[in-house]
């Protein structure tokens, strides 16, 4: 008699598709899991352990030395007119840096977009002063607006205009630092509307002016709305950057360090952070300011989203 024949897969073959289609399964989420593990050792549990922090009353001295005190850190805030000081000034740069500085970059990205001769050497030197050090800028710019010897003094001289104490100035230290910011982002920004422009079909601009529409009309109506999301994106990152500013005003004036000036006149969120929590040595309060500008941010985008229905609306 002759043996039954197998019809099945062995044991052996089984275990082996078990464990082949187990490793495809898995195979995402181990390429995928350093990115987790990093960010859940060096984003999430920071993030945690500061928003813990905040609730207790904490030196730096001494951090195992913890009093539960709840949400007073906060309530403090809503009282605290450096708090407000810093609110106020951080919005005021904000707005004195972002809006030059990304209407600059669309005029800068509208002519390297046009053929130039030189352009990849036009495009580095826009680059440049980003890939510069915030340190070095600053220092110069320092120098630039010295009120005594600084070159922007001395040509407003010759303007006939008086000399501007830039770095005691209420309003003239802001616009300053601003500068600094301005300076050091607009090519980056102008590369980023370069790329986008690029990708805007070029049909488009050709059937605009056969319609007969001017160069004008046609960055209007082709041009900006194909660089939307480009535009969202800077504001985006630029206003992050405009609440978490601080190496610019911490290096502007000369001594004055996290005060942001003899009468803390542009002292921002993140200046005030630094003095509260290594100047003056109170973690928990520099905790919960880190979580007030996480939750300004929040609000800021939160009502930008809502209001996105009412501008599309109106076609804005």
């Amino acid at each position: 008699m002759t043996a039954p024949s197998r019809t099945g897969p062995g044991p052996r073959r089984v275990r082996r598709e078990r464990l082949g289609r187990l490793r495809s399964r898995s195979a995402p989420y181990a390429l995928i899991a350093p990115f987790f593990l990093l960010f859940g050792a060096f984003g999430l549990f920071p993030l945690v352990a500061t928003a813990w922090t905040s609730l207790f009353r904490v030196e730096l001295t001494a951090p195992e030395a913890r009093e539960w005190v709840g949400l007073h850190n906060y309530a403090r805030l809503l009282h605290d007119e450096f708090f407000w000081n810093a609110l106020f000034n951080t919005a005021a740069i904000g707005v004195l840096a972002t809006v030059p500085q990304l209407l600059l970059a669309l005029g800068v990205a509208h002519l390297l977009d046009v053929r130039l001769r030189a352009r990849l050497a036009f495009r580095v030197v826009a680059l440049a002063p980003y890939a510069t050090s915030v340190a070095a800028a600053t220092l110069v710019f320092a120098l630039l607006f010295g009120r005594d010897q600084g070159m922007v003094n001395w040509a407003l001289g010759l303007a006939g205009i008086a000399p501007v104490d830039w770095q005691n100035g209420p309003w003239a230290s802001k616009v300053a630092v601003a500068s600094i910011v301005i300076w050091r982002w607009t090519g980056y920004n102008a590369l980023i509307y370069l790329a986008a422009m690029q990708t805007v079909p070029r049909e488009l601009y050709e059937a605009a002016a056969l319609d007969g529409a001017s160069r004008w009309r046609q960055f209007l109506h082709v041009t900006l709305p194909g660089l939307r999301p480009a535009l969202l994106f800077t504001v985006l990152v630029s206003t992050i950057g405009a609440t978490q500013l601080f190496g610019e005003p911490m290096l502007f004036g000369s001594g004055a360090g996290a005060s942001g000036g003899a009468d803390h006149q542009y002292q921002t969120l993140g200046l005030y952070l630094y003095e509260q929590g290594w100047v003056n040595l109170h973690l928990g309060r520099a905790a919960a300011i880190a979580w007030a500008m996480l939750l300004i941010l929040a609000v800021v985008f939160g009502a930008a989203r809502l209001l996105r229905p009412v501008l599309r609306g109106r076609g804005v």
